[in-house]
């Protein structure tokens, strides 16, 4: 390049009469407009277009800053840059400044998520963990600081850059919110509504120290492992069911099953039950034709009687602070399973003096494993 050619360059930057920038991208955040030894002519035009704003950096300080509109560069409407440069009666020759254009439109669908599983803490199932991910909405409400605090120097910032960042941020606040909230497990993704505007509330603050307006946040979906969900479902199922009438429901399903298995030794045991009964209920048919006999009790005929069968143990347990029941054994060990009562319930039985927990029960300690139930009466 010539003498000639690098004069003209210079004077071709060097009085710049338009300052403006047109953003060709859908990501950069911040461009510094870039002039020839960062000279501006006095009276220059200055366009800042909606969705932008210009701000002046005078040898690394923030200087003025201008909104959308057309203004012309002088003392008039740079009054900080003024004062730092000491102009008192205007000037003429070209001045030097850094201009650096932030864009403050809305940057949506930016996505977020959980790198890591998320453990917490659930009063029914013990740690568990879950994932959660969605999107988000920022703009920049503080272009200044924003630009002194985030971009620096960089002469295209993009979003890119700062979405690292504001990830981590968030990632870091969700599980803080999540693991105050003492939710059910069950319930954060039937809440996504209320923790999303929830953590939303808890970021701002984090946010708006850099110049940063969080719009919108959404949770799009909170996981857990298979085996959970499939355990919650159970436990959900078995809260909602009347235990005695499933009881009675499983026991006829047996029966019916047993008594289509012909072949079987079930089929042969269900066929002798339905022979007692044809035979007790044809013992009665026959009662009234043999003259009103009477039928003689087995103790007379010389025969012994066994004694009646225990009767059934009910237990009566403590449920959020309040009597249910009562249930058998077999059905409280059930709750017992599906964590609807554990070691430390409250239970009473007909014969006890006060209310004990499950642990101290000897005939329930079962439920707890390592023991045995102690033996039938008369083994």
């Amino acid at each position: 390049m010539g003498i000639f050619d690098k004069i003209k360059e210079k004077l071709s930057h060097e009085f710049i009469d338009i300052i403006e920038w047109l953003d060709y991208t859908d990501d950069t955040i911040c461009h510094r407009f870039e002039r020839y030894q960062n000279e501006i002519k006095n009276n220059a035009k200055l366009i800042v277009r909606e969705g932008q704003t210009a701000v002046f950096i005078n040898e690394g300080q923030l200087a003025d800053v201008f909104k959308p509109g057309t203004y012309t560069l002088n003392t008039q409407n740079m009054p900080i840059l003024t004062t730092l440069k000491g102009w008192k009666y205007g000037f003429d020759s070209p001045f030097k400044a850094e201009v650096y254009f932030v864009n403050t439109h809305l940057f949506t669908d930016e996505k977020w998520g959980t790198k890591n599983p998320i453990t917490l803490s659930d009063d029914r199932f013990g740690l568990v963990e879950i994932r959660a991910f969605g999107t988000y909405a920022f703009k920049i409400s503080d272009p200044g600081k924003f630009l002194i605090d985030i971009v620096g120097t960089d002469n295209n910032f993009t979003n890119f850059e700062i979405n690292e960042h504001l990830k981590s941020l968030i990632a870091t606040r969700f599980t803080d919110t999540v693991g105050q909230a003492n939710l059910p497990i069950e319930l954060y993704a039937a809440n996504t509504t209320e923790l999303s505007e929830t953590c939303k509330d808890v970021m701002q603050p984090e946010f708006g120290s850099v110049g940063i307006s969080l719009e919108k946040f959404y949770i799009e979906n909170v996981s857990m492992p298979e085996d959970l969900k499939k355990e919650i479902f159970e436990y959900s199922r078995i809260d909602k069911l009347d235990l005695d009438k499933l009881t009675k429901f499983k026991t006829a399903k047996a029966i019916e099953a047993a008594a289509l298995n012909e072949g079987g030794t079930a089929g042969a045991g269900m066929g002798m039950g339905m022979g007692f009964v044809l035979a007790q209920q044809m013992g009665g048919m026959m009662n009234p034709q043999m003259g009103g006999q009477q039928q003689v009790p087995m103790q007379q005929q010389g025969g012994a009687m066994p004694p009646p069968m225990p009767a059934a143990v009910q237990y009566f347990y403590s449920s959020n602070g309040q009597q249910a029941g009562p249930v058998s054994f077999d059905q409280l060990r059930a709750l017992f399973a599906s964590r609807t009562v554990n070691k430390d319930t409250l239970v009473w039985k007909q014969g006890m003096q006060n209310w004990t927990a499950i642990s101290e029960v000897e005939e329930l300690k079962v439920f707890l494993g390592g023991n045995t139930p102690p033996p039938l009466p008369g083994q």
